[in-house]
């Protein structure tokens, strides 16, 4: 590919976040090529149209050394080396190659297709529809295993056909017999943080005579269902109960309720429904319990509250839901800023700052550097229970601490007088690596800081010069919307039941991964969806003599693999329930005091984990109210521990400037 030569003046440039240069000198889209920065990558998309089989196959995909660089190290190079970068990777070779790679491979597909009878453009149309930064080969070898699933279902047609008589997610939404009967229709409100949403919906719902609110987080539906009680409907308060996985909170007569999207009642009607944070629906994990809210929701007005990048997803689940859909797009009320230079010295920081890290570790070290120098300090972090990041919230909202240290458990919900966001880093380790946060998740973060009617303004900084760099970087870039179809469905009780009456099958994984590979899905518009955590605990439930309905609630219970306490005594749950023997609770006086702040913190989870199984196996799990006595005392102790050692550590400032 013959390109211009570099100019010797874009030698001495480097912009940030300025690439229109390279699209004016590589003349990129002419060529099918665009230059994109997605997923913690920057890289090449490379857009065109093959011709195979009778088919006209379109596709926009980024070839195999289409990936440049981490954004971080891009920023860094100058206008020479990112010219030289694209021109290599952006040569009509390369173009070439990868057109006859799309070729080979839809050729491959068609085939094995029509050996079957499957129709190839079902797996074909997604070579142009996916939104990813990973290379060709991966998308190709994703479509192989949808296919490969595809060829195992005809491998075993007599169950699979019986599987597909008895479940088509097709008809996923009219499974929901409430809301299929009743007339529904959606009222979008997106905007960023800070733009009224949340609270305008909360309005509608008080007044109208009885809903429903759905929280992503059992904080947020506490938070709400404390502020639904202080509202009044008529001149009387509002009846509110609670309902969340771990806590039942039932009050006779109540006509509203404040509940986890999880734990939606399909089967009471409502007038109004808010669901909150609707672009969880892209949630990997998650994403499944929103989809069932937009599709399941029984109630006459549904609010979608959550992100503008949600608005073409909602537009297509209304259109397939055939809902009447009014969207309406809110502005920031208060302005959100870039500080002009970044913080630099811990005595830098002032009363108002939520000072970000990403780790448990990271928060404490921080929190032990910014006593030192005077300041009070509450912290949150993912790990503490909702109730102790609320207690801790309020030392912060009321003035008993002067700055508030914690992790993106920030980002969603506490709303909090934060006048300005300091990140400390803008790495987070993703599980596997460390890698620079998404541009959704840095807006998410930033947008917590100017709380309108307390700060005219939200500021934000970076702590040393590089973070405040990529900050200012990341809340200039556009956000990407969520794909139209590929709508997550988890499996449910029902779901297993049919398949395993139909098949004679009582494996959970066995009827896991039925449901994952043999439910009809025509068109891709929903897709079946099993969590990593639940495969593997079904291996090892299928071990135990459990009846199915058992183990698929042991497989869901809301408990950390990763803490070796907490597995523990998920094990020992399971096999006590295998026996058919209770497990009880018991107080142990004094234990409490013996522990260490993270043993506390997972007393705190294992109680709350204990409540859960309660609510739903109450013979064999009898003691809830004990656990969640226990759970409370837990959070009293966690947050009794961070103030402690927070003046601790004051103290001993104190006494070093005497």
């Amino acid at each position: 590919m013959t390109l211009p030569p570099v100019s010797p003046s874009h030698a001495q440039d480097n912009l940030e976040g300025d690439d229109d240069f390279l699209n004016r000198e590589l003349d990129l889209a002419a060529n099918g090529v665009a230059l994109m920065k997605m997923e913690g990558q920057v890289f090449l998309r490379f857009s065109g149209t093959v011709d195979e089989a009778d088919l006209l196959i379109p596709y926009a995909l980024v070839p195999n050394q289409g990936v440049l660089a981490r954004p971080a190290k891009w920023r860094k190079m100058d206008r020479e080396a990112r010219l030289e970068l694209v021109r290599e990777r952006a040569s009509f070779d390369a173009i070439d190659t990868l057109r006859e790679h799309v070729g080979d491979f839809a050729r491959d597909i068609a085939q094995q297709c029509d050996d079957v009878g499957l129709d190839p453009m079902t797996f074909l149309h997604t070579l142009a529809d996916l939104q990813t930064s990973e290379p060709a080969g991966h998308v190709f070898d994703r479509i192989r295993q949808r296919l490969a699933n595809a060829l195992e279902r005809r491998g075993e047609e007599r169950n699979a056909a019986r599987t597909k008589q008895s479940i088509n997610l097709a008809e996923y939404p009219s499974s929901f017999e409430v809301a299929r009967r009743m007339p529904r229709r959606f009222i979008a409100l997106l905007g960023p943080t800070n733009s009224g949403k949340t609270h305008r919906a909360i309005e509608a719902l008080a007044k109208a005579p009885s809903g429903i609110y759905l929280a992503p987080l059992r904080l947020l539906a506490l938070e709400n269902y404390e502020r639904m009680q202080e509202m009044r409907q008529h001149g009387k308060p509002l009846k509110v109960s609670l309902v969340t996985g771990e806590e039942r909170r039932l009050v006779e007569g109540a006509t509203h309720v404040a509940s986890t999207v999880e734990m939606l009642d399909t089967r009471t009607p409502v007038d109004v429904a808010i669901i909150d944070e609707i672009q969880m629906l892209a949630d990997r994990d998650r994403g499944a319990a929103w989809t069932a809210a937009v599709c399941g929701a029984p109630a006459s007005v549904i609010y979608l509250v959550g992100a503008p990048e949600a608005r073409r997803a909602i537009e297509a689940l209304a259109d397939r839901l055939d809902c009447p859909l009014e969207v309406h797009v809110l502005k920031r009320m208060a302005p959100l800023s870039m500080e002009a230079t970044s913080v630099r010295k811990v005595r830098n920081l002032r009363r108002g700052d939520a000072v970000i890290a990403f780790s448990r570790r990271e928060v404490l070290m921080w929190r032990d550097m910014i006593t030192e120098v005077g300041l009070s300090v509450a912290t949150v972090y993912g790990n503490l229970s909702p109730e102790v990041r609320r207690a801790q919230a309020q030392r912060f909202r009321d003035g008993s601490a002067d700055i508030v240290v914690g992790t993106d458990a920030l980002a969603m919900g506490l709303n909090m007088p934060i006048a300005r966001i300091v990140m400390t880093t803008a790495v987070k380790y993703n599980g596997q690596e460390e890698e620079e946060i998404s541009a959704t998740l840095a807006r998410q973060i930033a947008g917590r800081a100017g709380r309108f009617g307390v700060h005219e303004e939200g500021l934000v900084a970076g702590y040393d010069d590089q973070t405040h760099q990529v900050m200012r970087s990341l809340l200039k870039e556009k956000l990407p919307a969520l794909n139209t179809s590929g709508f997550s469905v988890a499996p449910s009780l029902e779901h297993l039941h049919r398949i395993a009456s139909v098949t004679g099958e009582t494996s959970l994984g066995k009827l896991l991964k039925r449901f994952a590979q043999n439910i009809d899905v025509p068109d891709g518009f929903f897709y079946p969806r099993i969590t990593d955590d639940q495969t593997g605990r079904a291996l090892w439930l299928d071990t135990l003599p459990l009846s199915v309905a058992d183990k698929f609630t042991l497989s869901l219970v809301p408990i950390s693999a990763k803490v070796a306490s907490l597995q523990h005594a998920w094990e020992q749950w399971s096999l006590s329930l295998s026996r058919r023997k209770a497990t009880t609770l018991q107080r142990h006086f004094g234990a409490g005091a013996r522990q260490n702040l993270q043993e506390v913190e997972d007393s705190c989870r294992l109680y709350s984990a204990y409540a859960w199984l309660a609510y739903r196996l109450p013979e064999y799990f009898p003691s809830i109210d004990l656990a969640q006595e226990l759970a409370r005392e837990a959070s009293q102790r966690v947050d009794s521990i961070l103030h402690t050692q927070n003046a601790a550590t004051r103290k001993r400032q104190d006494k070093k400037v005497r």
